[in-house]
Parts: structure tokens; C-alpha cells; sequence
């Protein structure tokens, strides 16, 4: 359980930072990281991380198609835990 914490801390920590980052780089016109990168670490556990980025750095808030993915992966996530931890009450 301890190396499942990490990973989901470090997955996290990578989705808040690369929000933050492709907000600078938007600022700036450059070469952004693309919405699958973003949406892949939200996927893997970043949902947390991201989501606060989003509010944090007021990015990717208004783009609706972003924001339909990001809370689908959410909505499925928050159904895979439901039936993980049905499964371990029966």
C-alpha cells in the first residue's frame, strides 16, 4: 500500500507541475504539452493534482472539452473505487 501512496503522490505532484508549466507556456505563445499528457496523468491518478492546478492556475477551466474528459476519467475513477471496495466487503 505504501508504494501505491507514492506513486499516486508522485503522479500527482508531475499533473499539478505540468498544468502550472503549460500555463507559462501559453502566457508565452511556445510549444505547449498537449491535452493527451495532461488527460494521461489525470488517468493515472493526477486527478487530485490537476484539478487544484486548474483552480490554482486558472488554466483549462473554460475549455470545455478538456473539462468533459477530465471529469469522465473522474467519474470512472471514483466507480472503480466504489466497486474495489465493494469487492473487498463481501
Amino acid at each position: 500500500m505504501n508504494l501505491f501512496f507514492y506513486f499516486l503522490l508522485l503522479v500527482n505532484v508531475v499533473a499539478f507541475v505540468l498544468i502550472g508549466y503549460d500555463k507559462i507556456v501559453a502566457q508565452k505563445h511556445k510549444q505547449r504539452i498537449p491535452e493527451t499528457t495532461l488527460l494521461t496523468f489525470v488517468f493515472f491518478g493526477g486527478t487530485v493534482g490537476s484539478g487544484l492546478a486548474m483552480l490554482l492556475f486558472r488554466h483549462k477551466t473554460s475549455k470545455t472539452s478538456y473539462l468533459l474528459k477530465f471529469w469522465l476519467i473522474l467519474i470512472l475513477q471514483l466507480l472503480a473505487i466504489c466497486f474495489v471496495s465493494l469487492d473487498y466487503k463481501i
